[in-house]
């Protein structure tokens, strides 16, 4: 399944959802810019793919001035759903480079999917760039010189979350997630973030629970006990995908031994369980209200107009990726891969949530995170207060590809 996208009648594309075809008269291929956009629009990551969507589009109109071109060529994006199954996205892309003949393509939303799309882009010799998926993977051990990637990776979460935990006195950690690669690998990540940039941050337990847990007392009393007759402060981080068992822990009173819940940043809808509980604190890729750029008030503004909702997590990621796609090009001055590739290594571009920056070594873009406290008083999508500004610098995110 897939769309295009050409010059006229943007806004109404992003609002509506529409579709534009190519019409009669199109210029030829050579003057246009093709981009294929892949997400996994089908299944349980749905939300988070449409708003990669909007937000790309957006940032296509918003750096184009609403004119859909770009260093004189029209701008054709080819959207395709790969319904989160990694088979699929690579054929899509093999499709995508050889049918369509794109220039440089985005995606996608699994984690899983775009591994197996990593080996199509150095097939076909052409640039890939990686949003949102955040498996370390893409930027290490299975990585390629043609895999660029605006989204943050879990390493990055992991030292945001270890950020935003004070840098002096005791703090003792007890940690629950999800027994499969993502909840082990996450805290693995983050136990190695704490020790290289907070070693007074001590683990002390860790609990994994399966992903289809809805009972978790005994998970609970396990982690309360580990940490009640500790000294300092004394913090529950959960990682966990799907519905959060935040409310189910805290029924439990942690109150009562002096422990917090770190529950990490989400997507709005999920975080509206956050309002119960003012005051728990975290560290957040993007978050509305947080960036104080000219690019991030137009992003709000236009999205609140057009949706009656702030821009979320992931559309502010389509919006980054948008403005990488551009850059490279204006860098580049070109589409070949190997002056992509050349422009890129280093290129810094300005997105919704500030200036990143492609690192030579692994494309992994370096950027800024959030330390957030939810607010006394949330209501609606007003959830959370910034406590900091986690700079780039202080997030020393580790090279792990075979270059």
């Amino acid at each position: 399944m897939q769309r295009s996208y050409l010059s006229r009648s943007v806004l109404a594309a992003v609002a509506a959802g529409s579709t534009m075809m190519l019409a009669a008269g199109v210029p030829v291929a050579a003057q246009e810019l093709k981009i294929a956009l892949i997400a996994g629009k089908t299944g349980p990551l749905e939300a988070y793919a449409k708003q990669t969507e909007t937000g790309f589009m957006m940032g296509l109109e918003y750096l184009t001035k609403g004119t859909m071109t770009w260093e004189g060529r029209k701008i054709v994006v080819v959207v395709k759903d790969d319904q989160i199954k990694p088979d699929l996205a690579r054929s899509l892309l093999e499709q995508a480079y050889n049918d369509e003949k794109v220039d440089i393509a985005v995606g996608t939303t699994s984690s899983a999917a775009a591994l197996a799309m990593l080996p199509i882009a150095a097939e076909y010799k052409k640039v890939l760039l990686v949003e949102p998926a955040v498996a370390d993977a893409i930027t290490g051990d299975k990585w390629n010189r043609y895999i660029f990637r605006t989204g943050r990776n879990s390493t990055q979460d992991a030292y945001a979350a270890a950020a935003a935990f004070p840098k002096t006195g005791e703090v003792s950690v007890a940690t629950l997630a999800q027994d499969y690669a993502f909840g082990r690998d996450g805290i693995a990540a983050l136990k190695a973030a704490l020790a290289a940039i907070r070693p007074n941050v001590k683990v002390v337990s860790e609990e994994y629970a399966p992903q289809t847990t809805t009972d978790f007392t005994a998970y609970a009393q396990r982690l309360f006990d580990a940490l009640k007759e500790k000294p300092g402060r004394k913090v529950i981080p959960i990682i966990w995908a799907g519905p959060h068992p935040l409310p189910k822990i805290a029924a439990l009173d942690p109150k009562r031994y002096g422990i917090e819940i770190a529950p990490g940043g989400n997507i709005l809808p999920v975080m509206q369980l956050y309002k119960d509980y003012p005051g728990i604190e975290g560290a957040i890729y993007y978050y509305w209200a947080f960036p104080q750029n000219e690019m991030n008030k137009w992003l709000v503004a236009e999205h609140q107009k057009r949706f009656n909702t702030p821009p979320d997590f992931f559309t502010a990621g389509g919006f980054a990726a948008a403005a990488a796609v551009l850059a490279a090009v204006k860098a580049a001055r070109s589409t070949d891969t190997e002056a992509l590739i050349k422009a890129m290594e280093g290129l810094s571009f300005d997105t919704p949530k500030g200036r990143m920056t492609f690192r030579a070594d692994d494309h992994q873009a370096v950027q800024e995170m959030y330390h957030f406290k939810v607010k006394a008083n949330a209501t609606g999508n007003d959830l959370l207060d910034l406590m900091a500004v986690i700079p780039a610098a202080d997030l020393p995110i580790p090279v792990r590809n075979k270059r």
